[in-house]
């Protein structure tokens, strides 16, 4: 998770199975065969008769890797073409995770019970699953880089669904060696907001519950565009700063990242948004200043708590007009019971609500009776 935690905040500032990287045909002998998904570009799911084949085109940034997946009801007869690839029958009745991102979905699906094993516990905050947690039905795995394979070859989950960076975590080729699907999951890859949520219908179909998953979604994309509708007409468009110093080098998102798409809908004028790439930029804090000191909102400063955080850090913060009128807001400060960030476990399912503190930060005019969800103003 902590991986997960670095790579959400530069973005905000950016052969595991032998014979499933080919492109899969089409040509399954079933009657019928309809694509599921719209914004997502990490992946595809294909519905047919009583199965659904699944690729993750993207695992992690830059992957060259692609693992196909067949999910089968008991009754599927799987055809030729697709026996060389992993089959998951489905509903599948256990899963282990490595990052909190996997945790909402199984909140929205009621299938908390199904969680047996997680990859830092600590870092959990949804309410259901902290229950089952404190009743000793979920078991610490270790960390994502180091998962416990002994533990989870001995709980046999149906599905491990992971998060990797790259393809060298040795701990998943052994797991799917001990012949446990291990099915990738690079929802934190994806740059459109939408495209992040749309990952719950892999859960959906997973524990056969598609239709609650479309519906969950489409409630989410009504409210997402009714929330781009507030905004449709706004003129007066704040300037945006966003990041921080690690160590001389300020990293920001780049004009076409997911940040920067959050910046554009909430009606912003984000500085850097005419800047190419999805990842983030690595400027001098002079660069910065000079393009951003004069700018009315200071968004995302890293994982800084309060002004006094942000200034201890780098007295220099306190050249930025955003810090001297104190508008600089962050996600930073919600956190769950045990300490866990909440937008990094909820965010990229509630595209919605991310939007929605958006508009009220920059337009609260818009919002007078709407509590953000995840940001903060910080105070001193």
């Amino acid at each position: 998770m902590r991986k997960i935690a670095f790579c959400l905040l530069m973005c905000m500032g950016g052969l595991l199975f032998v014979g499933c990287k080919d492109k899969p045909t089409t040509e399954v002998g079933q009657t019928t065969q309809q694509p599921l998904i719209t914004y997502a570009k990490g992946f595809t799911l294909t519905a047919y008769d009583n199965l659904y084949v699944v690729q993750i085109i993207q695992p992690w940034v830059s992957a060259k890797e692609r693992f196909t997946y067949v999910l089968k009801r008991q009754q599927a007869q799987v055809p030729d073409s697709l026996q060389r690839y992993t089959q998951i029958q489905i509903p599948i009745r256990t899963m282990a995770c490595t990052s909190t991102t996997h945790i909402p979905a199984l909140d929205v699906l009621d299938e908390v019970p199904a969680l047996v094993g997680f990859a830092g516990l600590d870092y959990i905050s949804t309410a259901s699953v902290r229950q089952q947690i404190k009743a000793g039905k979920i078991k610490e795995l270790g960390q994502n880089e180091a998962l416990n394979v002994e533990v989870v070859v001995d709980m046999q989950p149906d599905v491990l669904m992971a998060f990797a960076m790259d393809n060298g975590n040795k701990a998943l080729q052994t797991i799917e060696q001990a012949g446990i699907p291990v099915l990738y999951n690079g929802d934190w890859t994806e740059q459109n907001p939408l495209g992040k949520a749309e990952w719950i219908k892999l859960f959906g179909v997973l524990f056969d519950k598609e239709k609650e998953a479309n519906r969950f979604f489409d409630q989410l994309l009504t409210d997402y565009t009714a929330a781009l509708q507030l905004v449709t007409t706004q003129k007066q468009q704040p300037s945006v700063l966003s990041g921080v110093m690690y160590a001389d080098v300020w990293y920001l998102p780049e004009g076409n990242s997911w940040a920067a798409t959050y910046f554009k809908d909430a009606k912003t004028n984000y500085l850097w948004q005419e800047t190419k790439g999805v990842g983030s930029l690595a400027l001098s804090f002079e660069q910065v200043l000079e393009k951003g000191q004069q700018a009315d909102l200071w968004i995302n400063p890293g994982h800084y708590e309060s002004l006094r955080d942000l200034a201890a850090a780098n007295p220099h913060y306190k050249e930025f007009d955003a810090f001297k009128n104190k508008k600089v807001y962050s996600f930073a400060p919600t956190k769950g019971e045990t300490g866990g960030t909440l937008f990094y476990e909820w965010g990229p399912l509630r595209p919605d609500l991310v939007l929605k503190d958006l508009i009220k930060i920059a337009h609260p005019e818009i919002l007078p009776k709407y509590q953000p969800h995840f940001y903060r103003q910080l105070q001193e």
